[in-house]
């Protein structure tokens, strides 16, 4: 691990003057992936400022339509939230199956959906929802906060703090885990709302991503049987040591199966 000089603020004004005053500072949330990326040496900020002093960064409020969640909110808090198990159940399915306890007792949903990491759960979430994530600056759009494998919309120095999500009249998550690190191999979250329905998906390309044809298949019916027959391309998912690129195009299929199916028994 490089040297770097820590920082814990009060404010998030505080925050955010440490962060323009310098340059090559990193944000610390949960510290899930950038710990051990300094572990290893693989970066080596000038600063690290902690946001884990900023009580008003976490919490979840549930009303008006929808769902809000603090960037700093853990995903234990989500999972075992009454609120949101009652408002938004497959959200909480969803923080339930991230990585073991002690991710997620530590990590965040800001730091997770801020990092990108293209075999994360949150994005599929926040994209299947249409949800909107709050900076400190603006309001950004699910379809356009997540622009290529560990890449945001995100400004330098721009802070996220909240991510409120649309309640759908009905919505699933199902995903393959990788058996080691509960990664989605591939993941899929499916909503219905009024305005037809969302399909994301996680895990099988360098990024999060949605099919159109599932879900134009889905708004003329909300049914598993609906979408057997949509085959998604695989000559843009990845290829890796834990699967093919057309295993994983054929696992989104199945996974999106199931998310329908578990959205109808919710």
């Amino acid at each position: 691990m490089y040297a770097f000089d820590y920082h814990k603020p009060r404010s998030l004004a505080e925050a955010t003057a440490l962060l323009n005053a310098n340059p090559e500072a990193r944000l610390l949330a949960g510290g899930m992936t950038l710990i051990p990326t300094l572990k290893q040496r693989l970066a080596s900020p000038s600063d690290l400022v902690d946001l884990g002093g900023l009580p008003d960064l976490a919490g979840i409020f549930v009303g008006d339509g929808e769902v809000r969640i603090g960037a700093m909110t853990t995903h234990a808090t989500v999972a075992h939230s009454a609120e949101v198990r009652a408002a938004l159940p497959a959200l909480a399915a969803l923080a339930e199956g991230i990585g073991d306890p002690q991710v997620r007792h530590r990590g965040t949903i800001g730091g997770s959906i801020s990092n990108a990491d293209p075999a994360a759960d949150y994005p599929a979430g926040v994209v299947g929802l249409g949800a909107t994530v709050v900076t400190d600056r603006r309001e950004i759009a699910a379809d356009n906060f997540f622009t290529g494998m560990f890449e945001t919309a995100l400004e330098p120095g721009e802070i996220v703090r909240q991510v409120r999500f649309p309640i759908p009249e009905a919505a699933g998550y199902a995903k393959f885990p990788n058996p080691a690190s509960r990664y989605a191999v591939a993941g899929v979250f499916v909503a219905r709302a009024a305005g037809g329905v969302r399909v994301a998906v996680t895990g099988a390309g360098p990024s999060v991503f949605r099919v159109p044809e599932m879900e134009a298949a889905l708004t003329a019916s909300f049914t598993p049987e609906a979408i057997a027959s949509v085959l998604v391309d695989a000559d843009d998912l990845n290829t890796d040591l834990h699967a093919t690129a057309a295993y994983r195009a054929h696992l989104v299929g199945v996974m999106a199966a199931r998310a329908v199916t578990s959205a109808l028994e919710s």
